[in-house]
């Protein structure tokens, strides 16, 4: 069976817009209230472990967890050997970028190129 795509132009556009505005609310009141406001040390110390938390279960349920949410002991040692390498260059230069620069190229070395 096909699938009959029945948006038109201006529904395209609206649904932009929308996204849009969803995108942009949750970043836009914070810094409305932070910016009048002395933010907390400890709020800030707190702050400085989400982008770390965030990145650890992303890579991890990447790694370890399949499609159907089982646990993968086998066929990931590229994965591993990649997320290792991630880990050491994230600790040892403290760079978002760089990591994911690395991470990137050593799957893609890895996992495309060995086939580990």
């Amino acid at each position: 069976m096909q699938s009959v795509n029945t948006m038109s132009s201006l529904d395209h556009f609206w649904l932009v817009i929308f996204c849009a505005i969803v995108a942009f609310i949750p970043r836009f009141f914070p810094l409305l209230i932070f910016t009048k406001r002395k933010i907390p040390e400890w709020f800030n110390e707190w702050m400085r472990f989400v982008p770390v938390s965030l990145f650890t279960a992303l890579v991890v349920k990447g790694v370890f967890v399949d499609s159907k949410y089982q646990i993968i002991t086998s066929g990931n040692l590229g994965l591993i050997i990649a997320s290792i390498l991630v880990g050491i260059v994230a600790y040892r230069t403290r760079s978002m970028t760089l990591s994911v620069v690395v991470g990137l190229g050593s799957v893609m070395f890895f996992v495309l190129v060995l086939h580990i």
